[in-house]
């Protein structure tokens, strides 16, 4: 035993830390949020590069390919949504491009704008859904119109969150919502659809899909929902390879925090904001899955936990703090980070330390070492519910109205 949780410890220090220029989806490179940038732990008006207003408002966070910053904004009065870039190093809006859409009811705590835009070399991939339609767009980095896929209703009183990631040639996204479902891949070069997976989802769900290579198997999508549970999909055909129904059935719950994986685990969250929430650890068992471990004790609903190292830092809605050894699921500790304000972005690590935003723009700067210690609060003085975006040693914030560039 002790050999194997070495090994698997092993194999978690081995996770990829990011210093590309790219962050080209929600939470950067494979979803994992980490990167060696040096972020000033705290903040003087110094390392405030630029910060220049949006064109309208959004919670969905930015994302850097080379030297443009891209996000999605929408008008709350008319339902319009906006493609925007800026320029990583200046600040300055490159483009706009608008685009008219239904104004429907949403979550008091959602936006218009609360996916996440995805990036290749060659485009940049939007998505946004109405009761109505649920569009995908695709555009050059100079803001060029390449297509744009209507993939059909959204139903869901909450609003749309789910945001894109591309794989391969493909275009992948969680289109599980509140009744008939599915799982949607199109062709990244024409939007035409590549396969979609029927589901029976029994509400609408905000969690990014990431892909997971185990060990003598191909990899597979991972995907988590309520109903569903996790689910591991042929990325080539989306068929359905293994799916564990984990959370609880007998209380509606919902899956916002996304999926991620350490080592040979895949790491699920579900729950509700007043009722149980859940921490789901699964690892092969032959091609199917099992369950290793459980936490369902200060767990997080909205944010998606952070993998570093050996240590899963589980941050909750409310900003209690849980470091748990990751191989095993065992608590090091919990302690609460912040008296105040709540969590609806991600933490993401950067040179070692940890930096969560919360709902009134503080930033907290945490140790990422399993040491409980609170390094830094930065306040940003303006609501912010996205996750950051990290490239060019800079920290990219998107706050209710503006986006700012942190750096040395």
């Amino acid at each position: 035993m002790t050999r194997y949780v070495i090994l698997q410890l092993l194999a978690f220090n081995a996770l990829p830390v990011f210093t590309e220029e790219q962050w080209p989806r929600f939470r950067g490179p494979q979803g994992h949020g980490v990167s060696a940038a040096a972020i000033p732990v705290k903040w003087t008006d110094a390392q405030f590069k630029w910060k220049t207003p949006l064109p309208a408002t959004g919670h969905g966070s930015p994302i850097v390919w080379g030297d443009n910053v891209f996000l999605l904004c929408a008008d709350e009065e008319t339902g319009a949504r906006s493609a925007v870039a800026v320029h990583a190093h200046s600040g300055k809006i490159l483009w706009t491009l608008d685009y008219p859409a239904q104004h429907h009811r949403h979550h008091k705590e959602n936006s218009f704008a609360s996916s996440t835009p995805a990036a290749d070399a060659d485009r940049v991939y939007f998505a946004w859904g109405t009761p109505k339609s649920l569009q995908l767009t695709a555009l050059s980095h100079a803001g060029k119109q390449l297509w744009q896929s209507d993939l059909g209703p959204v139903k869901g009183g909450h609003g749309f969150g789910a945001s894109p990631i591309v794989y391969g040639d493909l275009i992948i996204l969680n289109n599980d919502q509140d009744g008939d479902s599915s799982l949607i891949a199109v062709q990244k070069a024409t939007g035409k659809i590549a396969w979609q997976t029927p589901r029976k989802s029994k509400r609408l769900t905000y969690s990014t899909p990431i892909p997971y290579k185990a060990s003598g198997r191909d990899e597979e999508l991972i995907f988590t929902n309520w109903t569903h549970g996790i689910t591991g999909i042929d990325p080539k055909t989306g068929k359905v390879k293994w799916e564990n129904v984990v959370f609880n059935l007998n209380s509606p719950e919902r899956a916002i925090g996304s999926p991620i994986v350490a080592g040979d685990l895949v790491i699920g969250t579900c729950g509700f904001v007043t009722k149980l929430k859940h921490v789901v650890a699964l690892r092969p068992k032959g091609n199917q899955m099992e369950e290793v471990w459980r936490i369902e004790k200060s767990v997080p609903h909205i944010p998606t936990p952070l993998l570093i190292g050996e240590n899963l830092f589980l941050w909750n809605d409310q900003g209690i703090v849980s470091c748990v050894e990751v191989a095993t699921g065992k608590v090091h500790w919990n302690e609460r980070a912040v008296r105040s304000g709540r969590f609806f972005g991600s933490p993401v690590a950067a040179a070692g330390n940890i930096f969560c935003i919360d709902s009134n723009g503080k930033t907290i700067v945490m140790r990422g070492d399993g040491k409980f210690e609170i390094l830094a609060i930065n306040d940003l003085d303006e609501r912010c519910n996205s996750t950051p975006a990290i490239a060019h040693q800079r920290m990219y914030i998107r706050t209710y109205g503006h986006l700012i560039a942190v750096g040395q």
